[in-house]
């Protein structure tokens, strides 16, 4: 009896353990994603957001549909794109990442499924619409319709404007020179625009991109006096590299319900590790177009990003998943705005939501900011 009673236990055991080993191997295939409101509506976005520049450039509208399929199967919801794209912003690639996603859109049927973003580009090259100032009525009208167009949509759930016409420090840039009567467009009469176009249904909020606090203020306190339509969320750069969002615009951002959408959280791709020892890896950004993407070429980079590196290490926790979810667990932040050329790159990223940072883990990056502060600004 006792063997017959053993060999029942064993027999339990065996089951049990291939029941949960199975069990296992179904929570490592599901992505359980986060959601965030965005700004201080109902809309509740994924805090990872599909980016998506670098389709039509780098990547080819096969790889960018295959990039969406995963991505809305994970629960990605979210996507941002603009009109600027592909990057690096060329005149026969302007445009295309949009065409790609409006033909996805057309081909799966499921446009009500994502919250898109997209963007109006500010003062910029000769190509798009003539270059200069484009927050005017009239350009910001025809940058809307075409990207309507490429997009195969009716509508845009967040549009944004892309960079401040006014001279101010953006894209890295610092020592602010001040300048009297320069030619730009009011807030109050960009706001009273984009309030046309969420009357028509074209629109359905809007948001910032490379802005400062003083612009953020400017809008948000318009808004309010003039009864105009309030920005919802400020795309800014964001990463273990380039945490000067937590000075100014990280206040306004908890106290002001207008929360951080974070580009290059990983630094294009110094904090996955791979130009680490002096690698440059084929088809990588800085191996297509190292002149272009000189933003995180900085004095300690290195020695910043081995440090964080050897963390990631130490917790044995991969590298570029660690820097993404110290992004997502900031409280200003929104979503982390994550790009990939590969699909292993994106499944990596997007399976960061299902990671946890300790507390020792949060403080030794701490500490190395505090021995290498922003080296990327």
């Amino acid at each position: 009896l006792y063997l017959k009673y053993l060999a029942f236990q064993i027999s339990l055991c065996v089951r049990y353990n291939i029941l949960l080993l199975i069990i296992q191997d179904a929570i490592k295939e599901l992505s359980l994603m986060n959601y965030k409101k965005l700004g201080n509506t109902d809309i509740k976005v994924s805090t990872i957001c599909l980016g998506t520049m670098t389709w039509g450039e780098q990547n080819t509208q096969e790889e960018g549909f295959e990039q969406m399929d995963f991505a809305i199967d994970k629960g990605v919801n979210f996507w941002d794109t603009a009109e600027l794209y592909a990057v690096p912003p060329k005149k026969e690639t302007f445009g295309h990442t949009e065409i790609i996603i409006g033909n996805w859109f057309k081909k799966t049927k499921k446009r009500d499924k994502i919250i898109l973003a997209t963007k109006v580009a500010g003062p910029a090259r000769e190509y798009i619409r003539g270059g200069g100032n484009n927050y005017t009525p009239e350009r910001m009208t025809q940058a809307l319709n075409d990207s309507l167009k490429r997009l195969k949509t009716d509508y845009i759930d967040l549009y944004q404007l892309h960079w401040p016409e006014r001279n101010t420090n953006m894209f890295g840039r610092l020592g602010y020179s001040h300048k009297e009567n320069e030619d730009w467009n009011k807030f109050e009469d960009v706001l009273g625009h984009l309030n046309k176009f969420i009357k028509d249904g074209k629109i359905r909020d809007i948001g910032l991109s490379n802005e400062t606090p003083w612009g953020v203020s400017k809008c948000l306190n318009l808004s309010k006096e003039k009864d105009l339509p309030r920005m919802m969320s400020i795309q800014n750069p964001y990463s273990l590299l380039n945490r000067t969002y937590e000075v100014g615009l990280a206040e306004i951002s908890i106290r002001d319900e207008i929360g951080l959408l974070s580009y290059s959280p990983l630094a294009s791709g110094y904090l996955t590790g791979k130009y680490r020892n002096n690698q440059l890896p084929k088809n990588s950004r800085l191996e297509r177009d190292g002149d272009f993407w000189t933003r995180y070429n900085k004095p300690n980079t290195t020695e910043a990003v081995d440090a964080y590196y050897k963390i990631s290490k130490k917790y044995n926790l991969n590298f570029a998943q660690m820097a993404i979810k110290f992004c997502e667990i900031q409280p200003f932040m929104t979503s982390v705005i994550i790009g990939a050329t590969t699909m292993d790159q994106l499944k990596t990223n997007i399976e960061s939501v299902n990671i946890n940072l300790i507390n020792e883990v949060v403080d030794e990056i701490n500490e190395v900011q505090k021995i290498y502060p922003n080296p990327c600004p």
